[in-house]
Formats: structure tokens, C-alpha cells, sequence
């Protein structure tokens, strides 16, 4: 019978901790260089120059419709043999850039499409030119339309950052993989991971409630 000792894993709290910091850089920065690339690729798909508008398409057909992992494989594993070699970090927030980016501007356009086309008929109306109708009509009443979806996509790339330790980025799932090997406590090391994502994740569920309450 197995018998638990959490003793090793508080041990271990500084790897964990480290982890974890690694976790949140790489998807804060891979959030942000998405958020702006979600963005641009929202609007080059409902561009006039056709080109754009199927590229832009056939770009979010890809990312969505494939796993990250293997993804994440390609452009770690699989760029090198065509003579482009990343680092782990690299390739990893490249990866979840790429990914996230996808669902990203998806989340983006439907925010867009959701605001009135009366509106948008109303500042051209005014001789507003197309940059002031974006700025000043369309992207206030989209950004709060798709504040709390993009609120879920930041949780769902938090928790697809694990899979990141399969390029050997030491984040939060590969630093309790490594304590787990060298304790051989495995259920304790991934419980403590588990309750690590799940601590990190409630934070900004907590954070989409409140900007909900403050939106009503």
C-alpha cells in the first residue's frame, strides 16, 4: 500500500514555484504577440483583396484544426531538417503564439460582426474615415463583446502551456515530471501541479467574473 508523503514535494517548492513563473512568462508573452496577431488576421479576413481574405483563412483552418502538440513537434523537430533551427523557448512561444492566435481572431471577428451594421453605415454617414470608425465605433463595442471569450482562450492556453514540457521546456508540467522521477512520488508531484493550474486558472475566472459584473 502506498502510503502519501507530501513532505517531498514541499521540498521541492522552489522547483514548482520556478515552474510555474516559467509557465506564466511564456504565455503572457505568447497571449500578447497572439492578441495582436488574432487581431490583424480578423480583419485581412474580411479584406477586399481575396488573396488575403483565403490565406487568413486557410492559416485559422490549419491552427484550429490540428493539435498544438503536433504543432509544437513540426516546428521544433521539424523545421531543423529544413534549416530552421529554434530553441526550445522559441519554438514554444512561437507555437502557442501561432495557435492561440487562431482561436484568437476568431473570437475577435465575431465580436466585430456582432456590432450593428448601422453603426458602422452611421460614421461613414459622418465622414468618418475607415481608421476612426474601427477605433471609435467598431473596437469599443467589440472589445467588450469578446472580453470574456478571450478571458477563456487565456485559460485554455495556460493549460495547453503543458504540453510545452514535451520540448523540453522545464514550465510547471515538466518540473513536476522531473520531481516526480527523482522521488518516484508521482501521484503527490502531479496533484501539487494539478492544484498549481488549477490555482492559476481560477485567478483569471475570478478576474472574468468580476470584469462580467462590471460590464452588467
Amino acid at each position: 500500500m502506498h502510503t502519501l508523503d507530501f513532505s517531498v514535494i514541499l521540498n521541492k517548492w522552489t522547483s514548482i514555484l520556478q515552474g510555474a513563473a516559467v509557465t506564466l512568462i511564456l504565455c503572457g508573452v505568447s497571449i500578447a504577440l497572439a492578441l495582436v496577431l488574432g487581431i490583424i488576421i480578423a480583419l485581412l479576413r474580411d479584406s477586399k483583396i481575396k488573396l488575403l481574405s483565403y490565406l487568413c483563412r486557410f492559416y485559422v483552418w490549419i491552427f484550429r484544426g490540428t493539435p498544438l502538440m503536433v504543432q509544437l513537434f513540426l516546428i521544433y523537430f521539424g523545421l531543423p531538417s529544413l534549416g530552421m533551427k529554434l530553441s526550445a523557448v522559441s519554438a514554444g512561444i512561437l507555437g502557442l503564439t501561432l495557435n492561440c492566435g487562431a482561436y484568437i481572431s476568431e473570437i475577435v471577428r465575431s465580436g466585430i460582426n456582432a456590432v450593428d451594421p448601422g453603426q458602422r453605415e452611421a460614421a461613414k454617414a459622418l465622414g468618418m474615415s475607415p481608421f476612426q470608425e474601427m477605433a471609435r465605433i467598431v473596437f469599443p463595442q467589440a472589445g467588450k463583446i469578446s472580453l470574456l471569450p478571450l478571458i477563456n482562450q487565456v485559460i485554455a492556453t495556460i493549460k495547453n502551456s503543458s504540453l510545452l514540457s514535451a520540448i523540453t521546456i522545464t514550465e510547471l508540467t515538466r518540473a513536476g515530471m522531473l520531481i516526480s522521477y527523482s522521488t518516484f512520488r508521482y501521484f503527490e508531484a502531479y496533484l501539487a501541479i494539478a492544484l498549481c493550474y488549477l490555482i492559476l486558472t481560477s485567478i483569471f475566472s475570478s478576474l472574468g467574473k468580476h470584469l462580467e459584473e462590471k460590464m452588467k
